[in-house]
């Protein structure tokens, strides 16, 4: 049965009230080979401009993976934004235009004289700035696709980071169809460092890791100063990589590659650095460290609850409430 949600905005109109639906469907997508998919439907008969009763388009969500970017986290809880640490840029999805044509949208902070700002303050600020990028003076038509990446994005702090959210929901992290974010500094007055966006990890970068292994096929056996390891190759490992390997039970080294070859998949290692003796064909090698070859970002959203928001939010950025 589908769900009937009413909303409204409080602030500017209250009392208008605006009903959107969330149902689930099945249909056959393009794409899918002609497989049949159930999938989250989120509509509204309200106009995203009641003047021109411009219909807004249904939401069809099949995938549920929003890119994201996060800040170190070493900055402490409060910051001390002032008119000299202001700004950043920021692009979204596959932002190819950007403000002039630069594939950026500058961001500018407000800002107390350094006094003490709380991160929750801080993000609300980032959000309500990226949000109103594309209703502002910088917004180039050429990333009209991309709408609702800024009109729907998220901002939160939490443990002492933040993390900024895509407003798109995609089914990758990485290509031409990516949800992602991206962060550069400021022209001028910069923040990224004070913010903590100098150290950050996000998901386009996660997904595009390669955790390159390959199986031991001959003995290591533990000598001392034993210091060749012979495998299939295909790890892509060169001098200075860190590299861990393990039988998979109990025994697992790490150690530092001194240098390779010249024979395929054999592998020098810094003397010393290994403490066990392995077994061809019941140990692998694993490049940078140990991971899950299939290992992909978490998505922001894990819940159905979480998925069904996303939905109305991105709904609610669109509906005109004037009347």
């Amino acid at each position: 049965m589908a769900l009937n949600v009413d909303t409204q905005d409080l602030v500017n109109y209250p009392g208008n009230n605006k009903r959107v639906t969330v149902d689930i469907s099945s249909l056959v997508p393009t794409g899918y080979e002609g497989d049949e998919q159930i999938v989250m439907v989120v509509s509204t008969t309200a106009y995203s401009e009641i003047e021109n009763r411009t219909a807004i388009q249904d939401l069809y969500i099949t995938e549920a993976k929003s890119g994201w970017i996060k800040s170190s986290g070493f900055k402490g809880s409060v910051f001390q934004l002032d008119d000299t640490h202001t700004t950043f840029r920021i692009a979204l999805d596959t932002t190819i235009s950007g403000y002039l044509g630069t594939g950026w949208y500058s961001i500018t902070l407000e800002e107390d004289d350094g006094a003490n700002l709380s991160g929750d303050d801080v993000a609300a600020d980032i959000e309500t700035k990226i949000r109103a990028i594309p209703t502002g003076d910088q917004w180039s038509t050429g990333d009209a696709g991309l709408i609702m990446a800024y009109k729907n994005c998220s901002v939160e702090f939490e443990s002492g980071k933040f993390k900024i959210i895509s407003g798109s929901i995609s089914d990758s992290y990485t290509g031409l169809d990516k949800s992602s974010v991206t962060l550069v500094s400021g022209t001028s007055n910069d923040c990224l460092t004070m913010l903590g966006f100098d150290l950050t990890i996000d998901s386009e970068t996660l997904a595009g890791t390669q955790v390159r292994e390959a199986e031991l096929v001959q003995d290591y056996p533990y000598l001392g100063s034993y210091i060749k390891l012979y495998t299939g190759g295909g790890t892509g490992a060169s001098t200075g990589d860190a590299m861990v390997i393990t039988d998979g039970d109990s025994t697992t080294d790490y150690f530092i590659v001194a240098g390779t070859g010249p024979g395929v998949g054999e592998i020098t290692v810094v003397s010393g650095s290994l403490s066990n003796s392995y077994v061809a064909e019941t140990a692998k090698v694993q490049l940078l460290k140990m991971n899950d070859p299939e290992f992909e970002p978490t998505s922001a959203y894990g819940t159905v609850d979480s998925i069904g928001r996303y939905g109305l939010k991105n709904m609610i950025n669109q509906i005109d409430y004037s009347s």
